[in-house]
């Protein structure tokens, strides 16, 4: 994990993921990278050792749907806790917060938001792929204005 931790905080990449001794990085905000994962490689995250910049509730929910096995980041919010531990998850993180708040301001992040209704990691998916699919239909709607 230390190496991973090296590279999350020596590059600009968001996420490492290390699976088999094959390592990848990735650098879209939020979740998108987890998503996109899970869609088109989910084997890379079957077992494998993920450090992310900020684990919130959605992100958890999308590493314990993916399978990770081990999960570092500097941020964690104390939601994404619950649903790691109880998938076997084992995590770190240097600091726990309450809530994930979006950089350029004062509020608790939209993900964060989105999924406080779920009660399980299939829930937190559920809610964000409708969430990206209503956001996906509203902007085709407004291409097509």
């Amino acid at each position: 994990m230390e190496q991973l931790i090296a590279i999350l905080n020596d590059t600009a990449c968001s996420l490492v993921v290390e699976n088999n001794g094959e390592v990848t990085t990735y650098s879209k905000k939020g979740v998108r990278d987890l998503i996109w994962l899970l869609d088109n490689e989910p084997w890379r995250l079957c077992r494998a050792r993920v450090a992310d910049k900020v684990v919130g509730k959605a992100a958890a929910g999308l590493m314990v749907q993916g399978g990770v096995s081990e999960v570092y980041a500097p941020v964690m919010s104390r939601l994404a806790t619950p649903l790691l531990d109880h998938a076997g998850i084992h995590w770190r993180t240097d600091r726990l917060v309450d809530l994930i708040i979006i950089p350029a301001g004062d509020t608790r992040c939209p993900l964060e938001q989105i999924v406080s209704p779920a009660r399980n990691a299939r829930e937190v998916e559920r809610l964000l792929r409708e969430h990206f699919e209503a956001m996906r239909n509203a902007n085709t709607a407004n291409q097509n204005q």
